[in-house]
């Protein structure tokens, strides 16, 4: 659909959903890398290794937001072409997409995100991580869990991934 106006003819508003992935394996033990997720920081964890502070829920977040208001992906907005970006936190660049994001005119609905991982733990610090994310969003986000019963690279424990969508609605 490419009406400018924020609903349907019917009058009915115009709804848009994204879909966003993320992943990145784990940093060397020895790296100094904190583990960052879902802005929160896991201590005793092994941080994950990326352009910025890796937070893979974060950053799946960011993807399912920019694709559902047509804003391209992450690397498009925040990649290692952009310099600026190098070492940001999750919770940066999901204040620079929520701005994005109202100024292409939409207003997020919620976001889910589904972590997939042997760790971090995520149940224990779920509500407290779902809590955080919503604040900066302004709006609900739900945070999931699950492993890979021990398959492929994230039951190695290589690394981590993300999976998540999002829904935006035009703004009148």
């Amino acid at each position: 659909m490419t009406s400018k106006s924020a609903s349907t003819p019917a009058g009915i508003p115009l709804f848009r959903t994204g879909i966003g992935f993320d992943t990145h394996a784990f940093a060397p033990a020895d790296s100094g890398r904190k583990m960052m997720m879902a802005c929160l920081e896991w201590p005793g964890e092994v941080g994950l290794d990326g352009h910025s502070d890796a937070d893979v829920a974060a950053h799946t977040c960011c993807d399912a937001l920019l694709a559902a208001a047509g804003l391209g992906d992450l690397g498009t907005n925040f990649g290692t072409s952009r310099p600026e970006w190098a070492g940001a936190s999750g919770e940066a660049l999901m204040r620079e997409t929520v701005r994005l994001v109202n100024e292409a005119g939409y207003d997020i609905v919620n976001v889910s995100v589904q972590i997939i991982g042997e760790r971090p733990r995520i149940g224990a610090r779920r509500l407290e991580a779902q809590t955080r994310m919503s604040e900066i969003l302004g709006a609900p986000v739900n945070l999931a869990a699950s492993t890979t019963d021990k398959l492929g690279f994230a039951g190695r424990r290589e690394g981590v991934a993300g999976i998540g969508s999002a829904l935006v609605v035009k703004r009148a």
